[in-house]
Order: structure tokens, then sequence, then C-alpha cells
């Protein structure tokens, strides 16, 4: 029987390089992220024979990743961002970030938005950015009364807008992402299929757990009406002894409820993590993906998790995908459901 083999496609600036470049291949690799990073491309090769030319910053490279009996996934086009030539012996690395997350996004802006929606302001920004807005409808619906935009980027501001209220923010495939983490659909709003691991599919793994970001709430404050100066909500429990304190003094009860019931989702979910290799590369798996583990011990098989990050690297010869997982809710009381949601006794 005929083992499978990886298999790549590079175009830099729609030339097809795949095969020039696969006898200097060192590594190829793809890192998708959920959060405001860019998805990263790192191409590593061997230049011992000095005839490699060095690409222009701004170059596009599309790449794409699969298995000989299954054919190639699109990974996404690429702008060259960094260049380095090292030896000896010579090796040429680049790397290039997502040519969707464009320049002007970077750029620093003075803005106050007044008495508009989440949605509202998603949109201006992707139409000032040629993208296309990509907005859960429950987020699109957020009234905010008042928010400054102050001497600070379209991407740094709405990264911003959106740690508030737990969504993620990301340019994905020329689409301006806003939607709840842990969401669970594509880009065309299909449900995600989850993803079940058996221990026997990878052979690294690391599973953390700490009880340092452990808060049984939240507190954030807001302006006060009359006499009062400031007030305050807590999200979780009221345990003084280990509630988290927001710094920023929201204006409004709404802000400040949203802005605490998003910490504690994230301390909810920091506080178990899980990274693994799998040992055959899957090119279709990437960020906010549902994923179930098996053959790990029983605490680990019990929780539902999220995938974070996303790298796919083809080297030596194979090609592996590695996830960094977050649980997603509380360690503690989504264990007993998750276990009872597959099956467990």
């Amino acid at each position: 029987m005929i083992q499978p083999t990886p298999e790549y496609k590079i175009t830099l600036d729609g030339k097809d390089l795949t095969s020039k470049i696969a006898p200097r291949l060192v590594s190829l690799s793809v890192s998708e992220s959920r959060g405001d990073d860019a998805d990263m491309l790192d191409i590593v090769l061997d230049d011992e024979k000095g005839d490699l030319a060095i690409p222009s910053r701004g170059q596009l490279l599309q790449v794409s990743f699969g298995w000989s009996d299954t054919g190639l996934f699109d990974k996404g086009t690429f702008t060259v961002d960094e260049v380095e030539h090292s030896g000896a012996p010579d090796i040429l690395t680049i790397r290039a970030r997502s040519a969707s997350m464009t320049k002007d996004m970077g750029e620093r802006r003075e803005k106050s938005w007044h008495g508009q929606t989440i949605g509202a302001i998603v949109r201006t920004i992707a139409g000032r950015h040629g993208l296309k807005p990509a907005i859960a409808d429950a987020l699109a619906k957020i009234a905010i009364a008042h928010i400054d935009q102050t001497h600070e980027s379209d991407m740094s501001f709405l990264t911003r807008l959106a740690k508030r209220y737990d969504a993620v923010m990301n340019v994905k495939q020329s689409n301006l992402l806003f939607m709840p983490i842990g969401h669970g659909t594509s880009l065309s709003g299909k449900t995600l299929d989850s993803l079940d691991i058996k221990r026997t599919s990878g052979d690294q793994h690391r599973y953390h757990i700490s009880e340092r970001e452990k808060y049984a709430g939240v507190r954030a404050h807001y302006h006060g009406t009359g006499r009062k100066k400031r007030e305050s909500v807590v999200i979780g429990g009221e345990n003084n002894h280990s509630i988290k304190v927001l710094p920023e003094t929201y204006a409004t009860e709404a802000d400040a409820r949203a802005a605490a019931t998003a910490e504690y989702k994230r301390t909810q979910r920091s506080q178990a993590t899980l990274s693994y290799t799998l040992a055959l590369g899957r090119p279709d798996l990437y960020p906010e993906i549902p994923v179930y583990v098996s053959g790990f011990k029983p605490e680990i098989d019990a929780l539902p998790w999220l995938a974070k990050k996303v790298t796919h690297t083809i080297a030596d010869g194979g090609y592996t995908t590695q996830l960094e997982l977050e649980v997603n809710g509380d360690p503690v009381t989504d264990r007993h459901r998750s276990h009872f949601r597959k099956g467990g006794k």
C-alpha cells in the first residue's frame, strides 16, 4: 500500500516556485491565530549553492498544504515582511504576514464614536480598508453610548472593543471578523464540526492548569449618578479574597457589565490549556474549532476544548499540525457536563 506524502504549493506574485523550492526546503509553516495577531508564514531554505534570490518586502506569497491522496488546501496569501540570510551554512529565512491585514489598519487615528452600534462601527472600519464585515448578529446590535479612539489604530481600537465583549477580532481572507469567542461557525455561517482527538494521533502534548488565574468573580467600576463618584458591578462570585478588579472606569453600567463578563470568561478559559501535535497534519483545521480529546487523563478527556492557535509545519519529510487549546468555560464545573455529553459514566 502506497503511503500518502505531504504536498504543498508556493507561488510568489503568481509565479509557481514549488519545484524550485522543494530541493532546498528546510521547513515551511503557517500559524493561524484566533486573536488580533496576523496569520504568519515562515519559509526556511538551504542556500548552500548561493543562487536563491532574496524576495522584496511587499511581494505576495500564496501557500497551500495537503497530502498526495487528498489534494491541497488553500491557507491564504501573505505579504513578505521580513527576510534574513545567514551562514554558514547559508540559510534564507522568509517571514510573511496575512495579506488581508493592510498597513493602513496600523495607522493611528483620532475618532470619537457616539451612539453607534458595534455593527455600525465594524462596518465603517471594514469599508475604510476594503474588507467585508462578518459580524455576529448578537454583537452587531449592541449599542455603544460613547467610546474614544485616541491616537489609536483601527486594529488596536477594534482589538480593545473585542476584548470588552469577549469577541474574536481578526482579518481572514479579506473578511473583518467580529464574533463571540467560541462562536463555532465558519465565515460562511456554517456550524463547525468538532474535532475528536485520540492520544494515539500524535506524540507530543502539554496540559497545564493553574490556580493563580482562578477568580471567583470580576469587578468593574463605572461613573456613578448623583453624589456617587463610582459604582461597580461584579460578575461571578462575591468572594472578596478572589475578585479581580479591572483598572478602567467605564462610562455606563452596561459597559462595565460587558467588560466584567468578558474578563470573567477569559479567566475561566485560561485556567486550563492543552497543546498537542498531530503526527499527520490536518490542513482543514483552524482556530475556533471545538475539540474533544480521549486517551489522556480522565480530567483532560472530560473537558470541552477550543482551538486558540493552529500551526501547520512541513519539515524533515513530514507534515504535522500543532494545536494550542484552551478550555471553554470553568475547568471544574464544565468537567462533569462535558463527560456526561460524551457518554461518560
